[in-house]
């Protein structure tokens, strides 16, 4: 419901079609409504540098579609909802200059952005930030970059990926080559279409 000059309006069926909500820099307060979870066409988000606080929507995961989102400079607290690991296509995130505390959620592609888009929350820890999270430790898990030897996992993983296509690719070919060679109705077919 939307109440303009005098006028209060229910908007429900157009609201599928929005792609895009940039409201930022307007001094807005309060809470981000549930009910924006529901736009799962929306394609971006934006209520940056605004006054807003509250936690952020447990269901924003709903919102997959989701490209750019972009809270930063307001008052958000809490943590970073879980289910934000099902926004899968989520190319541009800026968090930063909030209250979040807790884990940024792990095994996503929250842990792929710079730093910079959590920095300003002092109570945020875990990948992709430096600041490790109690039970780390514990768990044996090293922050993004950090390895337990000599700084070479990445490059050790580069290596067995390439070794690992290079074998890939040379049974495949093998297989194909030997099918040809051992099946002489279908050498004489591959050949005749070429």
């Amino acid at each position: 419901m939307i109440e303009w000059q005098g006028k209060v309006n229910e908007f429900s069926i157009n609201l599928g079609l929005l792609k895009v909500i940039d409201l930022s820099s307007n001094n807005l307060t309060g809470h981000i409504p549930n009910e924006v979870t529901n736009l799962h066409g929306l394609l971006v988000l934006d209520l940056s540098d605004n006054f807003l606080d509250g936690e952020i929507p447990r269901d924003i995961g709903q919102m997959t579609q989701l490209l750019t989102l972009n809270l930063s400079r307001n008052m958000f607290s809490g943590e970073i909802p879980p289910t934000m690991s099902q926004m899968t296509l989520l190319n541009n995130l800026d968090m930063s200059f909030n209250d979040l505390s807790g884990r940024i959620p792990l095994g996503t592609q929250l842990q792929t952005f710079d730093a910079s888009a959590y920095t300003g929350n002092a109570g945020l820890c875990g990948p992709p930030l430096p600041q490790k999270c109690s039970g780390d430790d514990d768990f044996g898990v090293p922050p993004v970059g950090e390895t337990d030897g000599d700084g070479e996992s990445t490059n050790e993983l580069k290596k067995w990926f390439y070794i690992g296509g290079a074998c890939g690719f040379a049974t495949g070919f093998w297989m194909v080559c030997s099918a040809l060679l051992l099946n002489r109705r279908g050498r004489h077919v591959f050949f005749s279409i070429s």
